[in-house]
């Protein structure tokens, strides 16, 4: 049995999945409400989720998923009872976000530690294709040939194999990771920079493991 603003909400949100295809964000829910903040409407969500009627889609912001629907009749009686609902996925909207793990910063120039911090970073889902993926911010100039800047995010899709030309992240020795171009040289893993300032940087292949390689990029101004 759910509660009137319980019923409220799940109406609501069907309704707006059913015109647009897109979850209304918190904001809306509280304003549709007239909820006074949106830590109610958080507290609906996970009622709702408890009782079955809704789930969370992971990674992703503003995506709900309506696994059944209430009983219409009670509020409101105008309306035309519909067929009962199967669950249905919602669709990646043109502007949809993705909240992917933001993994510190990593070294254009030098290498330095990686992987150190546990934040998240909104990425629209546009620029990033299939497979799991996380984020780098960029530290030093040496790819800025490539079009890659100090203070960019880097998006990198997981991935431990690359091809010759392919722009990865590399941990050396297991302990720092740097951005670079991939190339076999003879025996030797060669890591190459986009900056004529800079060597590039040759390894054994016992001492490199490919940590991804770049998806996209973002940059804020």
């Amino acid at each position: 049995m759910l509660t009137r603003k319980q019923h409220e909400l799940i109406c609501f949100i069907s309704d707006r999945l059913e015109e647009t295809g897109v979850s209304p964000s918190f904001e809306e829910m509280k304003e549709a409400l007239d909820l006074k903040s949106k830590s109610g409407v958080h507290r609906l969500i996970s009622a709702l989720e408890e009782r079955g009627f809704i789930r969370r889609l992971p990674n992703r912001a503003r995506a709900l998923e309506v696994l059944k629907q209430p009983e219409r009749a009670a509020a409101k009686p105008a309306r035309k009872q519909a067929a009962p609902a199967t669950p249905r996925q919602v669709p990646i909207a043109a502007n949809d976000v993705l909240e992917i793990p933001l993994h510190g910063r990593i070294a254009a120039g030098t290498p330095i530690e990686a992987l150190e911090g546990q934040s998240t970073l909104s990425v629209p889902a546009a620029l990033l294709g299939s497979g799991d993926h996380y984020a780098l911010e960029v530290s030093g100039d040496s790819m800025v040939e490539a079009g890659i800047l100090d203070g960019d995010y880097a998006l990198i899709r997981r991935t431990d194999v690359a091809r010759d030309g392919e722009i990865v992240v590399a941990l050396v020795d297991d302990s720092e990771a740097t951005l670079k171009y991939f190339r076999r040289e003879g025996a030797m893993i060669r890591l190459d920079p986009a900056n004529r300032a800079y060597d590039p940087q040759r390894y054994r292949p016992d001492q490199i493991r490919v940590q991804g390689k770049l998806a996209g990029l973002l940059r804020r101004y």
